[in-house]
């Protein structure tokens, strides 16, 4: 019996640990923001403008955290309202993550390292993140079950870029050191692609046969 429940936590659980580094690093943020911390050049820009780097944290990490649940499929089938409750709260942290994260990315000072390429970068996958969450929020006010999962599970993948992306840092920094600006943006925009090409994988591999049942694998 428990051989048959685990494999369906595996899928959550390494969701949660891939969210591990950025919602640590977004919690020491917001103490450092919090507890007046030195202003140096490299957090200049978060003590600038604090409201929305707090609310890209707060909005992403509830995203992703409590989206690796609605991944469970036992969940979803023991405790449907949890699963809707869940979703009305994705949504507008997803939106929250995605719209600070646009505000940011326009309005702040580029950090070191950072470049035109990488502006681009943002502001094209947090602008698919929006508009990835807005259409399925159309899709299950229209009752579109598909769909919703379809386009919820492209946004999730989107907003859990951050976790990937330091699986694509770290190897580079330890065999070939600090990134510059090209590369940089190029590992940026990998952690985003690679999360796409799994969602799309995972969407293709689940997807119902003629007459079967559909599986239920969407956020909200």
């Amino acid at each position: 019996m428990l051989s048959k429940k685990r494999p369906e936590w595996l899928v959550p659980a390494g969701l949660l640990l891939l969210s591990a580094v950025p919602v640590a690093a977004g919690t020491a943020r917001v103490a450092e923001l919090a507890g007046g911390a030195r202003v140096t050049a490299d957090n200049a820009r978060f003590f600038a403008m604090p409201l929305p780097v707090v609310l890209h944290i707060f909005g992403a990490s509830i995203f992703c955290v409590l989206g690796a649940f609605q991944f469970v499929p036992a969940l979803r089938r023991r405790r449907p309202r949890w699963h809707r409750v869940a979703g009305r709260l994705l949504v507008p942290c997803g939106l929250v993550a995605a719209l600070s994260g646009l505000w940011m990315t326009l309005f702040s000072e580029l950090p070191p390292g950072d470049g035109d390429l990488l502006t681009v970068f943002r502001l094209f996958f947090g602008t698919a993140m929006a508009v990835s969450i807005v259409l399925a929020t159309f899709a299950i006010r229209r009752r579109d079950v598909r769909r919703h999962r379809v386009w919820m599970t492209r946004g999730y993948a989107i907003g859990l870029g951050a976790g990937t992306q330091v699986l694509t840092h770290v190897p580079w920094a330890l065999l070939v050191g600090v990134p510059g600006e090209f590369t940089r943006a190029m590992l940026m925009a990998a952690g985003w692609v690679i999360n796409l090409v799994v969602a799309e994988w995972a969407l293709r591999r689940r997807a119902p046969v003629r007459g079967a049942a559909e599986p239920a694998v969407s956020l909200g």
